[in-house]
């Protein structure tokens, strides 16, 4: 693809990098037959090549950032199936991350929606504030017909019950059962320590059963993932510059082999971090230390080897495997969880369009809660065609989009895998 952007624009890191994407761009719109969006509408511009097009005319100054085209570059669920399905390599993710970056810059977006993006780029990221914030939502449902249309979205998303707080996943050293093979840090996340304390919990007791010492520095923070989706720099690069500064001191204190996540949201950006913090010179080399380091659960699980003298007699469950989008595309992680499950003794089912995203990707089912629930209940759909007795994923995202829509349990893969080698049985089951 031809460019004609300006000099003056050039001279933005941001604007160089995209100038290079655009240009490997062939126009072949493949990536439409795999984006949401585009299924949804058939509209050319709620496809990856449609948005390429407008980004491109926006960085040239052939069109403004007018509201249209930031309702159609805000409408992209960045599920990066178009990467994935790109026979060019075109780096859509950074491409979308630049222009969002932009038109939050901008205060393009109407007053409310910025209000909304400003509340919940500062709301999730701080544990506390989240945790009362859910639990005030429970009694506020009953006034949610009296809310404005965008409260009453956010309040339907929010959780019945909080369960309790995780008593393993607090910050220390966890002993490696038998002969040490390997030392991890483990990110125990915002929202998932508070919707999903016990998948810490089982990550951590099956990385110690399996010989893997498990290390929780005090005050991890959030990774800044769920801010920076939406574009606000100004909270997200803060969060991930404390949290590159707390792991490197642990790289550079002692022997750690591996960087263990167990929600792949918000692994897809923290082994990014090294493309973020390129043009910080205090940070840029502390950042790809980190991101060469992390690895999805799943992954470090596959390394270390689930020996089968550890495995107990699970009962013989059909699994539906759902893909989240930032682990199958974002990491390009398909084949570890799905081996991991059937050498535990489970039956795995492979979900029709396993490749189109369920709806939540991070904040989008808050912000766009049509769009969501339309592609919710269509993965929801093709899960129950299928008859399973679980569903498991890699995402506390797609657990509770997912969950929102079906009655079948929705796991993590990590609560299986602890289950299987002798840990409890998890508790939606």
């Amino acid at each position: 693809m031809q460019t004609n952007i300006t000099p003056e624009h050039l001279a933005e890191s941001d604007v160089r990098i995209a100038e290079t994407i655009l240009r490997t761009c062939v126009h072949c719109g493949f990536c439409n037959a795999t984006c949401p969006t585009y299924q949804l509408t058939g509209t050319e511009l709620e496809g990856p090549r449609g948005r390429i097009y407008l980004i491109k005319s926006v960085l040239e100054d052939a069109i403004a950032l007018k509201p249209s085209v930031v309702n159609h570059l805000d409408n992209c669920l960045s599920c990066l199936a178009c990467e994935t399905t790109c026979p060019s390599g075109v780096r859509y993710g950074h491409l979308i991350d630049a222009a969002r970056q932009r038109i939050t810059a901008s205060g393009r977006r109407p007053l409310t929606e910025r209000l909304q993006r400003w509340g919940l780029a500062r709301l999730l990221p701080n544990v506390r504030l989240s945790r009362l914030a859910m639990r005030l939502g429970v009694p506020a449902k009953l006034v949610a017909p009296l809310l404005p249309p965008r409260l009453r979205a956010m309040l339907r998303q929010s959780p019945a019950w909080l369960p309790r707080r995780s008593r393993l996943a607090r910050p220390g050293v966890k002993a490696a059962q038998g002969q040490r093979r390997a030392r991890a840090l483990l990110l125990t996340g915002c929202v998932q320590s508070i919707m999903g304390p016990h998948i810490n919990d089982a990550s951590i007791r099956l990385l110690t059963r399996l010989g893997c010492e498990v290390v929780l520095p005090p005050d991890q923070g959030c990774c800044g993932a769920l801010p920076y989706h939406m574009g606000d720099t100004d909270v997200s690069l803060p969060l991930m510059g404390r949290l590159i500064r707390t792991w490197h001191e642990q790289i550079a204190a002692g022997q750690i082999d591996m960087i263990v996540i167990n929600t792949s949201g918000c692994g897809s950006v923290v082994r990014d971090y090294g493309h973020i913090f390129r043009d910080d010179p205090a940070l840029a080399g502390q950042a790809a230390a980190v991101a060469a380091l992390t690895i999805d659960i799943s992954e470090a699980v596959a390394r270390l080897g689930m020996p089968p003298e550890a495995l107990s007699s699970t009962p013989p469950l059909t699994v539906a495997y759902h893909d989240a989008c930032s682990l199958q595309h974002g990491q390009q992680v398909r084949k570890p969880p799905r081996e991991l499950l059937t050498q535990a003794g489970f039956r795995v089912a492979e979900v029709a369009e396993g490749h189109l995203c369920c709806g939540s990707a991070g904040p989008y089912h808050l912000l766009r809660p049509e769009t969501g629930a339309a592609l919710g209940q269509r993965k929801a759909a093709h899960i129950e065609a299928l008859a399973p007795d679980v569903v498991a994923t890699g995402n506390i995202g797609c657990m509770e989009q997912i969950g929102g829509h079906t009655r079948i349990p929705v796991v993590h893969t990590a609560e299986l895998l602890d289950w299987a080698t002798g840990g409890p049985k998890p508790r939606r089951l």
